[in-house]
């Protein structure tokens, strides 16, 4: 187990952390905090550059919010609710859940899109809203690309400071990071098992 999950990390690269970042926002693999995180780590060791790795992870996570910017954008909300209804289970995500972003959106505006970035809440769902609503597209991608990278620098950073403490104790950093992503596997197992259409919830 010695050093196993940062290494798989570091043989991925940057086009690894990349689409990582990018699956992160569709059907999270691996939470952010984990593989920013970590890559901080390899920047500590000298094995990836802070900024190279800010810019590339902060734009997989603004091609992964993209997606569902554009399915809002492009489908409108009868169609985007007969997909959800049909594929929600696998995305985990319900109607309930777009309804919810969707007013939070309408309530406080286009800067939200912005602010969750760097928020543990309604991070990747406001993307729908802000496609349902047709925001500007170049707007979308701005405020994206710069709330992420705010959450990500800090994400790298910490990785940064924490590698000697994370070097000292690897052993138990594997095994927590390990529990972490299975913890997340169960979840999402969870979700698909438990997911249920709208009109059975009613």
């Amino acid at each position: 187990m010695h050093d196993l999950i940062i290494q798989a990390i570091a043989q991925g690269g940057y086009l690894g952390i990349f689409l990582l970042m990018a699956l992160e926002n569709v059907i999270p693999p691996i939470p952010s905090e984990v593989i920013m995180g970590l890559g901080g780590v390899l920047v500590a060791r000298g094995q990836m550059e802070f900024w190279t790795l800010l810019v590339v992870g902060t734009a997989g996570a603004t091609v992964g919010n993209y997606f569902w910017f554009w399915i809002g954008n492009k489908w409108g909300y009868q169609r985007l609710g007969e997909f959800i209804e049909r594929h929600g289970r696998w995305f985990t995500v319900d109607f309930e859940d777009v309804e919810k972003a969707a007013r939070f959106f309408q309530r406080h505006g286009q800067w939200v899109v912005f602010a969750l970035r760097f928020s543990p809440f309604l991070r990747t769902i406001v993307s729908l809203p802000a496609g349902l609503s047709h925001m500007s597209l170049w707007r979308f991608l701005v405020f994206t690309f710069a709330g992420s990278a705010i959450w990500n620098a800090v994400l790298i950073e910490g990785g940064r400071r924490l590698a000697p403490l994370i070097t000292k104790y690897e052993g138990y950093a594997n095994w927590f990071v390990i529990a972490l992503i299975v913890a997340m596997a169960a979840w999402y197992i969870y979700r698909v098992a438990t997911w249920k259409p709208r009109e059975d919830r009613r």
